[in-house]
């Protein structure tokens, strides 16, 4: 079965035409462009189809970074952090498509999961996996999306959230300074203030705030956050190396909070742009022990697994897989 799929996200959008058999899928054409370069997702569609040449296609799938929300005639969503609206039934008539649907990013994730293999993750804690126990994905980027899988005839459902929006708990003295520092300039703070790209210059522009010495130059970098996670990663700057410490144990909390919440004996997988790039860091420790910090549930969450996923298509794979399923 030809179909499309995409993985459209606040920073870039994935496209693919694929053949797909079952679990296997077949690649035909892909492209990634940037999404801030076009007014509307259906403009960038088009091209694609057009330069790829793609006829006969019988279903498609976009994983869409917001909330889908269901209409009268299907399903549309409003892209985070771009001015986009799409809309199923729009780009059903417009891509001359039959059968269009939208997912959030993070469901598309899911489904992509299970057909990857041992070489596409990273193990942070081993943990002991419990088969068709839930899963809880997570993944910091330009925001920070959230879901979890439920297994449901014969595989993995996935099952969207926007969880990531849920208000920051700091744990200890400094976490509390960092929450009153964005306050001030937010007013309600998420974990999503800190969980991702702009959350990690946030975290920086604190420690900053702190007197912790950083380099200004950062901030005027092409993209801040990748230049603050080098220099980090690198020991080159104060600032950076403590935001980045913060960062990743924050992150270990909120992951062991979802864990929590859907009570992951499957899993939790990590995703998203920010933590491939991280992996070392995630790796040190302070990561794990923020995640098992729970309490009286220290011991179950030590029984965990917890994977970085490190292939990037991830989610362009799962959309695939849930087109394939329209018909």
């Amino acid at each position: 079965m030809r179909v499309l799929a995409g993985d459209v996200g606040g920073t870039k959008v994935l496209l693919q035409v694929a053949e797909v058999d079952g679990p296997s899928c077949r690649v035909e054409a892909e492209a990634r462009y940037e999404s801030a370069q076009y007014p509307s997702f259906l403009s960038l569609a088009e091209e694609f189809l057009r330069l790829a040449r793609a006829r006969d296609l019988r279903a498609a799938c976009f994983g869409i970074a917001g909330p889908v929300r269901p209409t009268a005639q299907g399903a549309a969503a409003n892209v985070t952090n771009l001015p986009w609206r799409v809309e199923s039934e729009a780009l059903a008539r417009d891509l001359g498509i039959p059968r269009v649907r939208l997912i959030n990013d993070f469901q598309a994730v899911g489904y992509g999961i299970a057909a990857l293999g041992p070489e596409d993750f990273a193990v942070v804690q081993p943990g002991r996996r419990q088969p068709r126990a839930p899963c809880a994905l997570i993944g910091a980027g330009t925001g920070l999306g959230q879901g979890l899988l439920v297994w449901a005839n014969g595989y993995y459902e996935a099952v969207a959230t926007e969880g990531g929006h849920a208000d920051f708990a700091p744990v200890d003295e400094v976490q509390i300074d960092l929450l009153g520092y964005l306050r001030a300039r937010f007013g309600r703070v998420s974990y999503e203030r800190i969980l991702s790209g702009p959350g990690l210059v946030n975290v920086y522009g604190f420690f900053q705030a702190r007197g912790v010495a950083g380099n200004p130059a950062l901030l005027n970098a092409d993209d801040p956050p990748a230049a603050i996670t080098a220099a980090a990663l690198a020991g080159a700057d104060p600032a950076s190396v403590e935001a980045l410490r913060l960062f990743v144990r924050v992150y270990g909390a909120q992951c062991g909070n979802l864990a929590l919440t859907v009570l992951a004996s499957g899993g939790v997988y990590i995703a998203g742009g920010i933590a491939a790039k991280i992996l070392p860091a995630l790796q040190t420790g302070d990561f794990v022990r923020a995640f098992n910090d729970k309490g009286r549930m220290s011991a179950l969450l030590a029984t965990i697994p917890v994977d970085v996923v490190l292939n990037p298509r991830v989610g362009l794979i799962g959309a695939a897989l849930a087109a394939s399923r329209l018909a």
